[in-house]
Formats: C-alpha cells, structure tokens, sequence
C-alpha cells in the first residue's frame, strides 16, 4: 500500500468520524465549538483511532469523575452499585434476613434480630452463627461485612436457606427465610440518665429519623424527661428535609431553619411550619469534628435561636449542598449547586480550593497538629464572619462549622498500646461474644431488663479472662498499660453485653460516661444558672 493510498484511508476515516459529529459542532468558527461538543468529538476520536479497544463506559466515567474533582471535595459521581449504596442507609430500609451481625473466628455471628423481621420470625436467636447460605459454606479467612451483606440482603420476597450452629445443640439447624423490608434506624441509644434528664443519640439523618426522635422523646416523656441531651457526635448528615423536620420540634412556628443559595440558584428558605409541642425545656447538643453537614444545619439553627447548648468540638464544616441527577442506568451525579447558611447568615462550609482534594482531606491531622482538638485557644475565627444569635444577640463565627457554647477537648488518658491492639485485633469483641454465648441466661435470669443490667452488672471480674484470651493472642500483658485502660475497657466489655443480650440494649448506656463532652454536656444541664448563661439569658 503506497502512501496516497494511506493518506486517502486516514482521510476517509476521519470524515467518517466527523460525519458522526452533529453539524453544529463541525462549524468552521472556532467560537461556536462549546466545550461539550469539544468533549463528545474526543470521545469520538479516541473510539475510532486509539490503538486498542477502548470500554467506552469506564472511559465515560473517569472523564466525570475528573471533571467533579476539579470542582469541590463534594461534588462526586457513583456508579449504580455506589448508588444504591449511598441512599440505602438514607432511604430508611432494605430488603434482608432482619439481623445485627458480627464477624468472629471468620464466622457471621448472630448479635440482634430485627423486631418482628424474617429471621425473628423463624426463630434465630442471638448468638446463633451461621454456616451455611443455601447449601454453601459461609465460613472463610477474612470474609468482609461487604461479603455478608452481598450475600444475606436480597430482592423482597426472595428465599434464602441458612444451617446455623447454636449453643448446646450439637447438630445445625435448618432455616427457611423469606426476605423482607427491613428497617434501618438512626436512633442509636435513647434513655434516662437521671429521672429528669433524657438522651438521645442520632447516627444519620435519614427519612424517619424525625419520626424515630419523636417516639423516642414519647418514651422518655413517660419515664419524666424534662431536660434532653441530643448526641449527634460522629453524625457525618443526611438528609436536608430530616434536620429540617427535626430542628422543627425545638423552634417556634416561622423560624428560620436554613437557608441555601448558589450561583444558579435562588436563596431558599426553610422555616418550621408548626408550633413544637415537646415540652422540653432545656437542651444541650454533643458535636465534635465529625458533627457534618445535617448535623450543622441542626445545632446551627438551635445555637442561633439561643435554643440549645452546643457542647463538644467545632464541626466538621462541610455546608455545600448536593442536587442528585440520576442517569438512566442507575448511576448518579451529586453536584454542589448551593451552600447551606445557618438562620443568623453564618457560611457552614470550611474553606476549600478548588481541585485540592488532598488539602481538604488532611484538614483532620492539620486541626490536631495546630491543637485545636485540645484547646479552644488554638482556634482563630474570621473577624468578617462574625455574626449575632437571634435571640440574646451573643457573638458566633461563620466560615467553618459550628463552634460549641463550651468547648471539651480530646481525652486520651486512657489510650494505650495495649488498649488498641486489644480491640483492633478484635480479641475483645470476640472475648465478649464468648462470654454471652456462655452466660446470656444466667445474665437474663439476674437481670430480667436492661435498667437492671446497667444498674446491676459488674464488669470488673471479666477483666482477667480479657487479658488471658489477649495473650493466647500474642499480645503481651502490661500491667501498667492495663491500669490506664482498664475503666474503657470495663466500660466496653459492659455494654457489649447489654447490646447482644437485650433487644433494646444500647452500648452508649455504658460507655457514655467516660465521654468528656457527656459529662460536661450533663454538668451544664444539671446546673440552670450555668445553662442560662451560656445561652446569654439575662
């Protein structure tokens, strides 16, 4: 083949090419060739010349995930299993066996069951492990919460064969389960910490969430709550419309709850419709770093209402709202097109620069290097962003989350070597499982609820058998490191068992009270003077 004859292919080739492009991007002048003609004729170019086959699909998706990258740190593309991933947890339910589930010695242990769920239903008990899925062996080194869920959730009214091992019954047990809806709940733990003080933890915003604080304020009315503690640490968001609805059930009808505006889109605002009728009087609000996005709309709206005390660390600072534009295929863009302002007009966003994601990401190290996670005097705020509470016109800061009416710094007295290697080599989670494996009826016997549990049950003679099974795993016993742990991990080895042994047990019960923004957060609502000056009130 001469080289006319080439050049003549080449040539060919590219007018097919070009023939495939919409005539308005084959204009001649260079001004009205957009940027997304730009891109779809590269796209075009690179299916019809590059050396190799190309997958169109991934090409098409690494193209978007670059674009949002240079965007914000939020602004993100997932894929259609990311998708579902992400608004499952949100959404409220997915579709299962109904179990809480641990992974001990490479086996799915049984820790909960979900209230009238399928494996409730047929009989699965706390404690049960499960050997074999539908004939299969579920029993492997390293297998991963992702690998259980895989394999448990499934369609609704999908069947699903399980064999399970049970103490004290020496052949497994045959079940036949029928997959269902199943709720996924963001009330952690709810309970009275003294006869007029309730506390609720918050672990997401999800579409119920305002229904489940409710009921959970019900209950804890019924036992004589007046006062509340409302626990959203390490409460990463949500949804908009749950802090909305949330915030509602503290605020007067017509109050603000948040604004949000953006380049291409108008200021929204959203207020309480309807007056709240909780009767709580005071309220006190844990935050801490991780306190993001809902969770600032919430604390927010109440600091700035001089509603609540916000006690803890300053939040996370992400205030960037999100639009969803699903794709056919099950695949999503999440694309910033606003940001979130608080009622008195403070930016909840942290500062950020645009394409340094890796900048953004290290803002966590960067605040522990400065000290602020140890001292409220490391944090220096932006004169400009200064701004006023709505009520008792006391001074706060925009700019970058939410700083508390009372500061509490990191505690790491009681963190030691031994402490972490203990707990990340699950030796004390598989120490406890054990442990309730062998003495759930006898703790239930002496124990008939879980107020007699917490209030009756001493973990201190549990101690010792943690440190041998820590040493029949390697980990050398320190004394002295022990001496310092010892109170978390008591406080951790109790309320596991709560958790695994009663339906309504909560972990928080336990471990609560070596948590310093708990207890400063219990000493303020305790104390009505100090409660009332931290508000401003005269």
């Amino acid at each position: 083949m001469n080289k006319k004859t080439t050049m003549r292919i080449v040539a060919a080739s590219m007018l097919a090419v070009i023939a495939a492009i919409p005539l308005s991007a084959r204009m001649s002048n260079a001004d009205s060739f957009t940027p997304g003609q730009k891109l779809m004729y590269a796209m075009r170019i690179i299916e019809n010349f590059y050396v190799d086959s190309v997958n169109t699909d991934s090409l098409t998706q690494e193209a978007i995930v670059s674009m949002l990258k240079t965007l914000d740190p939020h602004s993100i593309y997932s894929n259609p299993k990311e998708t579902q991933e992400l608004t499952q947890p949100l959404e409220g339910h997915f579709s299962g066996i109904g179990i809480q589930f641990s992974i001990i010695r490479d086996t799915v242990s049984v820790v909960q069951t979900t209230a009238n769920g399928p494996s409730q239903k047929a009989g699965i008990l706390p404690g049960d492990r499960i050997i074999y899925v539908n004939d299969t062996i579920f029993t492997r080194p390293k297998m991963a919460n992702t690998d259980v869920l895989k394999t448990l959730r499934g369609p609704k009214g999908s069947k699903v064969a399980l064999k399970v091992k049970r103490a004290g019954t020496p052949e497994l047990i045959d079940f036949r389960l029928v997959r269902d809806d199943i709720p996924i709940y963001s009330v952690d733990a709810s309970y009275m910490v003294d006869p007029e003080v309730g506390y609720i933890r918050i672990s997401r915003f999800a579409e119920d969430t305002p229904n489940e604080v409710s009921k959970a304020v019900a209950k804890l009315k019924k036992k004589g709550m007046k006062h509340l503690i409302l626990d959203l640490e390490d409460n990463t968001g949500g949804y908009l419309g749950a802090a909305h609805a949330l915030a509602s059930q503290f605020l007067k009808k017509g109050d603000l709850v948040v604004y949000t505006k953006g380049l291409n889109q108008p200021r929204v605002d959203l207020t309480v419709e309807d007056e709240a009728n909780n009767g709580i009087d005071r309220v006190v609000v844990m935050v801490n770093q991780y306190s993001a996005s809902a969770s600032e709309i919430l604390s927010g709206a109440l600091q700035d209402y001089d509603r609540a005390v916000i006690v803890g660390r300053r939040t996370f600072g992400k205030g960037l709202v999100q639009r969803p534009f699903p794709f056919p295929d099950g695949s999503m863009i999440r694309l910033t097109s606003a940001r979130y302002y608080t009622p008195s007009g403070r930016l909840i966003q942290k500062p950020y620069q645009k394409g340094k994601g890796e900048e953004y990401e290290l803002d966590m190290l960067n605040r522990m290097k400065h000290g602020e996670l140890f001292s409220a005097d490391s944090i220096h705020f932006d004169e400009s962003q200064k701004t006023y509470t709505l009520r008792n016109r006391r001074t706060v800061y925009g700019g970058g989350g939410i700083m508390p009416d009372k500061f509490v710094p990191v505690d790491t007295n009681t963190y030691t070597t031994y402490y972490r290697d203990v707990v990340a080599k699950g030796v004390l989670n598989r120490y406890v499982q054990d442990y309730v494996e062998k003495n759930r009826k006898s703790i239930l016997a002496k124990f008939p609820t879980e107020d007699d549990f917490a209030t009756g049950f001493d973990s201190a003679p549990m101690l010792e058998g943690l440190i041998e099974a820590a040493s029949a795993d390697s980990i050398k016993r320190n004394d002295e490191q022990i001496a310092i742990s010892e109170p978390v991990l008591k406080a951790m080895m109790k309320g596991i068992v709560e958790r695994d042994v009663y339906p309504n047990g909560t972990y928080m019960r336990a471990v609560n009270h070596l948590d310093p923004v708990f207890n400063e957060a219990r000493r303020i609502i305790a104390t009505p003077a100090e409660y009332r000056r931290l508000l401003g009130d005269k």
